[in-house]
């Protein structure tokens, strides 16, 4: 199994996979969220990504202290001077959340913070689960999950209409 909480996989990984690592490793991000617990998340480390996908990277941060944070990604020059960034303060399943959305060389980053371990969080959640089950259905049902995406429809709701999921947000959780 891979170990996800450590970036170290991209390298082996399919030509998007060590893109992302380079570009990574190249800004020092991890480095620089490390108080945060980063995990990159997502579509990309589960090779289910399109040329669209963000690189989402999952923090743990305590929300009262919302402006250090902040603070810390700004004061690290992990985003780039000339960069657009765009906050947001969002709940998510009842849960205050903080994202920052900006672009690294061709990467569109997207950095979502919550109050709670990273390994507790849906985005991880949900990407474990739908590498257990990629793994399980194989490399035609993964094709598949690819194909929807292209047609715009987002990961969860793909995996559910290829497995009659009536809640894929929720049913995916129990993976």
């Amino acid at each position: 199994m891979i170990d996800f909480t450590n970036i170290d996989y991209l390298k082996s990984g399919n030509e998007r996979q060590k893109r992302a690592y380079e570009v990574l490793k190249k800004y020092k991000v991890f480095e620089k969220l490390k108080p945060y617990s980063p995990v990159l998340a997502g579509t990309i480390p589960i090779e289910i990504d399109i040329e669209s996908s963000d690189l989402d990277i999952i923090c743990e941060v305590d929300l009262k202290f919302e402006e250090d944070f902040l603070d810390d990604i700004m004061f690290s020059r992990l985003i780039p001077a000339d960069a657009d960034v765009k906050v947001e303060n969002i709940t998510v399943n009842g849960e205050k959340s903080i994202v920052l959305n900006f672009v690294l060389e061709e990467f569109p980053i997207e950095i979502f913070g919550q109050n709670k371990p990273v390994l507790a969080q849906n985005a991880y959640r949900h990407m474990m689960a739908e590498y257990r089950i990629l793994k399980n259905k194989g490399e035609d049902f993964k094709q598949k999950i690819i194909e929807l995406k292209k047609q715009g429809i987002k990961t969860e709701p793909a995996f559910g209409l290829l497995m009659n999921l009536e809640n894929p947000y929720e049913d995916l959780l129990k993976f």
